[in-house]
């Protein structure tokens, strides 16, 4: 699935912040490697969302988990 609309270049220390999200959601929504589509919403989720300025590690995470309890 590409991500349309979330591209960039990103610094290392933003892909390790977007990388602990992405790991975190997935172990609290219990997304396993083979729920392959289900990851790929989530990562694109968090991409734009860093990209629309919620860059702080704590609060993409808050930002992300309230969005699944609306969902």
């Amino acid at each position: 699935m590409p991500l349309a609309g979330c591209g960039g270049m990103f610094e290392p220390e933003d892909l390790d912040v977007l990388q602990r999200v992405f790991d975190r959601l997935c172990a609290e929504r219990r997304l396993a490697q083979k729920d392959r589509e289900q990851r790929e919403v989530l990562a694109q989720d968090v991409i734009c969302l860093f990209q629309v300025g919620v860059t702080d590690e704590d609060e993409l995470w808050r930002a992300l988990t309230k969005r699944s309890r609306m969902a």
